[in-house]
């Protein structure tokens, strides 16, 4: 009887994992769970049935009870190979369900990361777009201030260029300017000379006429004329004075204009002498 306690002991050690089947949540391992429990449940009812009938057979050593025996006996052995095929399920399906739960462990892991690393994402591009901006932004700086300053350096280059140019050419409207007043004003004198020749040649003509005692007949037209003289003399003097200022420094003089047509005419004054 204490060999059939004993096993009676064994199935229930066994019947032990089922609480950790139930734990599981793959119904692979449910059902292979399942199975262990109904084996070892049947086990443990047959190592009952062979205990029963050993104690017949040591009670009455009959044939009958020898064969009950033996028979208890065998399917015992299928029992417990039936028991052991399950075990062997079970411990397929747990290794199956451990490589599943450690897929979706994995994927959980890999998909936190994912998550993880998208957040990280987002903010290292925030600080690398800030980061590069600035580094953007200082070199497209450098590179204006480099072509501001070229343009400024055309921008004088072409200005004085520019002031050159036109003082030049202020230089030369200048030196024609010049050029063309010197030309009148030379031009001029040569008109002033020329009326002052003229004149003078008019007053020589005019007293060469008048040299000797004119007729009585003439006498009257004389004195008539006299006053047309003495305006045209007048007239002549204004001429040659306004002729005098216009011409060059060189040919005016101080004081009293020289008697010189009456000089060479040999003009004298009062009355004329008598004819012979």
């Amino acid at each position: 009887m204490a060999r059939v306690a004993k096993k009676k002991a064994k199935a229930k050690r066994v019947a032990k994992p089922a609480a950790k089947a139930a734990a599981t949540a793959s119904p692979v391992v449910t059902k292979a769970q399942k199975a262990v429990d109904s084996a070892a449940k049947a086990l443990d009812a047959q190592l009952d049935r062979v205990g029963k009938a050993r104690a017949r057979v040591q009670k009455s050593n009959t044939a009958a009870a020898k064969n009950s025996l033996a028979s208890a006996n065998s399917k015992l052995r299928e029992l417990r190979a039936k028991l052991a095929v399950a075990k062997l399920g079970l411990a397929k399906a747990n290794a199956m369900d451990s490589v599943r739960q450690a897929e979706e462990s994995a994927k959980k892991a890999v998909s936190e990361l994912a998550e993880k690393l998208s957040t990280n994402a987002d903010k290292d591009l925030d600080k690398a777009l800030k980061a590069f901006e600035a580094r953007w932004k200082k070199t497209r700086a450098k590179a204006d201030a480099k072509k501001v300053k070229a343009a400024e350096k055309k921008a004088t280059a072409k200005v004085k260029a520019a002031a050159k140019k036109a003082a030049a050419k202020a230089k030369a409207l200048e030196k024609k300017a010049l050029t063309k007043a010197k030309a009148e004003a030379k031009k001029a004198a040569k008109k002033a000379k020329k009326k002052i020749a003229a004149k003078k040649s008019a007053a020589k003509a005019a007293i060469k006429k008048a040299v000797g005692r004119p007729k009585k007949a003439a006498a009257k037209k004389a004195a008539a004329k006299k006053p047309a003289k003495k305006a045209a003399k007048k007239a002549a003097k204004k001429v040659t004075k306004k002729a005098a200022k216009s011409a060059p420094k060189k040919a005016a003089r101080r004081g009293r204009p020289p008697k010189a047509a009456a000089k060479k005419a040999g003009a004298r004054r009062g009355r004329p002498p008598k004819k012979a």
